[in-house]
């Protein structure tokens, strides 16, 4: 048997202690970007430090000089604990956690051999507490992380899914209206050249207006860092130049039916959504009713809500179902926001061969 104060009990009892201060100061002693990786490949140290830990407390009596460095060695084993719960993987933790759960708590048992079974529970579960304490601090400061991740994963996704939404609604609106307006210009440019240089500028300002879209997702992208848009987002103040201009780059006639009311029950985000759905309405009548002579856009107001309807005559529905089975991002990302918004939206055949969209949008209350 080992003498307590000896030179070897000494050197034994201080291995398990050295052991893990030495695995901490290589955790931590490196530059800053490396440090997260390293703390997070202390499970195998750990599972060494506990494994020496619980053979010099089965080899050696605990007294004098070796229950000091026992005390040190149960401190490491306890940030240890805590910092591998926080940062390593979960496959390496289930070795190493009740390695070094065991040895926090066996580690004064030989001091009380002489005590009674129930004293030997009764100081081993008090020795148990801390080494539970290591383990759900790190536990929390792992879910806030957690937490933390799956925020920034929502975050990143929901700028995604406006970004391609901006790109919808807007850009593809434009870049349509550039493909009528060259189809145009390509059939009168012999006959008619006053006519092919009038769809040349409104080519020109549908570009115009793609481009703007663009450099606002640019800047979406950029970050928060990025200077704010300086371009506000249309709203419903914007919808007559809107028909005016699907009006002139084809055969559609586009009528607008805009109570002045309307502008002041409509919150900003909501004017927004209603300029989204009646570009994404219009888009539609262009790609999947080229031949319709008419759309109307009206707005009807009411106690608690605006309705919005939509109406061409002369509808080509059969693309249209072909694109909603593709998983368009149009009237689907457009519904849910409505209903974001408390709102609903609809489309469907109307009046025979035609088709109403109809959006419901919640009103302000009226002062």
């Amino acid at each position: 048997m080992w003498e307590s104060t000896g030179p070897a009990a000494q050197a034994l009892g201080a291995l398990p202690s050295l052991a893990a201060a030495g695995t901490l100061v290589w955790a931590v002693a490196r530059p800053r970007p490396a440090l997260r990786q390293r703390l997070g490949r202390l499970a195998h140290p750990t599972t060494v430090c506990a494994t020496l830990s619980l053979i010099t407390t089965a080899t050696m009596p605990q007294a004098g000089f070796g229950s000091a460095w026992k005390l040190v060695e149960v401190a490491f084993l306890l940030i240890l604990l805590a910092v591998i719960t926080r940062w390593s993987p979960l496959r390496e933790l289930v070795p190493a956690l009740p390695l070094a759960a065991l040895a926090v708590t066996v580690w004064p048992l030989v001091l009380v051999s002489g005590e009674s079974f129930l004293e030997s529970i009764g100081i081993a579960t008090f020795w148990l507490l801390p080494a539970a304490g290591a383990v759900a601090a790190g536990a929390h400061l792992r879910r806030q992380e957690a937490r933390r991740r799956n925020a920034v994963a929502e975050a990143r996704s929901a700028q995604r899914l406006q970004l391609s939404r901006d790109l919808h609604d807007f850009v593809a609106h434009d870049i349509s209206g550039i493909v009528v307006q060259a189809q145009a210009a390509r059939f009168v440019a012999a006959t008619d050249p006053t006519q092919a240089m009038l769809a040349l500028e409104r080519i020109e300002k549908a570009g115009l207006s793609a481009l703007a879209a663009m450099d606002r997702t640019v800047e979406m992208l950029n970050g928060p860092e990025a200077p704010a848009a300086t371009e506000p987002l249309p709203g419903v103040s914007q919808l007559q130049s809107l028909i005016d201009d699907f009006t002139s780059a084809g055969a559609t006639e586009a009528y607008l039916e805009l109570p002045p009311v309307v502008t002041d029950l409509l919150s900003r985000e909501a004017g927004t959504a209603a300029y989204r759905i009646v570009v994404e309405a219009l888009t539609n009548v262009r790609r999947h009713a080229p031949d319709a002579s008419r759309a109307t856009v009206a707005f009807v107001p009411t106690a608690t809500t605006v309705e919005i309807r939509v109406t061409n005559d002369r509808s080509t529905r059969a693309p249209a179902r072909r694109r909603a089975s593709r998983g368009g991002l149009g009237l689907p990302a457009l519904t849910e926001h409505a209903q974001a918004l408390g709102g609903t939206l609809s489309a469907g055949p109307y009046g025979g061969d035609g088709w109403r969209l109809t959006a419901v949008l919640p009103a302000m209350p009226r002062g």
